[in-house]
């Protein structure tokens, strides 16, 4: 199984941009899908951004489209999440998530996802 990590998150201004990673271990991390879910205080877990194993198909939520982009490099067995524009609407845990069952599309149900990493806060002041 695949084991994630994040990092990248910190504290920034609005309209700053930051980047997040998601470090991966464990065997054919290149077979599985991935996306970035973010939850703020008192709600629920939600999709942000998703990639397919092979990188050729993203989505993205529609609060962050046009602003965040998904990336990956399955050499270094990493994903990435630039996030450009940032707002207080913004502020949240991220977490990376992985899942290799779905073999069409990208799931946007955090129920999918069976692999987690542990969470990055990214926090945005005005």
């Amino acid at each position: 199984q695949v084991q994630l990590e994040e990092s990248g998150g910190g504290l920034v201004q609005a309209g700053d941009s930051l980047r997040l990673s998601c470090a991966a271990s464990g065997p054919a991390f290149d077979k599985y899908n991935v996306a970035w879910f973010r939850q703020a205080p008192g709600t629920e877990r939600k999709f942000v951004a998703g990639s397919r194993w092979s990188g050729g198909f993203m989505e993205y939520g529609d609060s962050v489209k046009s602003r965040f982009t998904i990336s990956r490099d399955n050499a270094k067995n990493a994903v990435y999440l630039t996030m450009n524009g940032l707002d207080r609407g913004d502020t949240a845990v991220y977490y990376c998530a992985a899942e290799a069952r779905n073999t069409y599309g990208i799931p946007k149900s955090p129920w999918e996802y069976p692999y987690w990493g542990p969470g990055t806060q990214v926090t945005v002041s005005s």
